[in-house]
């Protein structure tokens, strides 16, 4: 009769260990990337009227988020911008002068909106611990450029302000406080509503953000899905050694 020597059971210990610490990791990992204030959907045609919708996560472990100032680029400005009404929370914009006339498509505008600023009524209606709020706001006509930077700067009823407002380079790490940052592709339209690119959304009133969940959804799916992957990996490992330690052992 053959005997398992101790050294197995260590090893099979250690290498459940490392897995759970893997996956764990993760789990962590993709957590932190995704805690930032990011623009939903991401991308978006040229010449169209989109809904946006800025995701803003609570990071503070004692106080809340009471206000979110979301500042529009100067330099290319949207003709339109019209911010959604939140219960609990005040919206109020800023409008400007700009240095010179712009023309886009068949509209000319020497003003134009650069910031919103929503602010929360009570405490009761602050974005609390553990919790993110979404505002919303539509513009249009979208610029014909590659990408559109927003700076949004977050507020903390203790009075922390964090401004997330960092460039990310084409190549190396995500900074701290990312830029929300929207892209434009697709054919150019003739100022229909849109969420993403090419995808005609009809009347603005009725574009739905759920209809274009942000690419953090299926990353995080995906992560879920490989987690669970290592773990059934792991089980089924231990099963088929516990199973050859019976047969050898009888």
């Amino acid at each position: 009769m053959s005997v398992i020597t101790p050294a197995r059971p260590r090893t099979l210990r250690r290498v459940a260990t490392v897995i759970g610490v893997t996956a764990a990791a993760m789990v962590l990992g993709a957590g932190a990337a995704f805690a930032h204030v990011s623009v939903n959907p991401d991308t978006v045609a040229p010449g169209s009227y989109s809904k946006l919708t800025f995701q803003v996560p609570n990071e503070s472990d004692s106080a809340s988020t009471t206000r979110l100032e979301i500042q529009l680029p100067k330099d290319t400005p949207f003709a339109s911008v019209r911010a959604k009404a939140i219960p609990g929370w005040t919206v109020e914009s800023t409008k400007e002068k700009l240095p010179a006339a712009i023309t886009q498509g068949t509209t000319t505008i020497d003003e134009a909106i650069t910031s919103i600023v929503f602010t929360a009524d009570s405490e009761t209606d602050a974005i609390g611990l553990n919790q993110f709020g979404e505002f919303g706001i539509s513009v249009g006509p979208v610029p014909e450029v590659p990408s559109i930077t927003f700076i949004a700067v977050q507020t903390y009823s203790d009075g922390e302000i964090i401004t997330w407002g960092d460039p990310t380079p084409a190549a190396g790490e995500e900074p701290d406080h990312p830029a929300p940052v929207l892209t434009v592709a697709g054919a150019a339209t003739d100022g229909h509503a849109q969420g993403a690119a090419g995808t005609d959304g009809g009347d603005l009133a009725t574009v739905a953000m759920d209809e274009h969940p942000s690419d953090n959804t299926a990353r995080t799916l995906g992560i879920v899905g490989i987690v669970v992957g290592v773990l059934g990996l792991a089980t089924g490992v231990l099963g088929f050694t516990r199973g050859r330690r019976m047969k050898v052992g009888s």
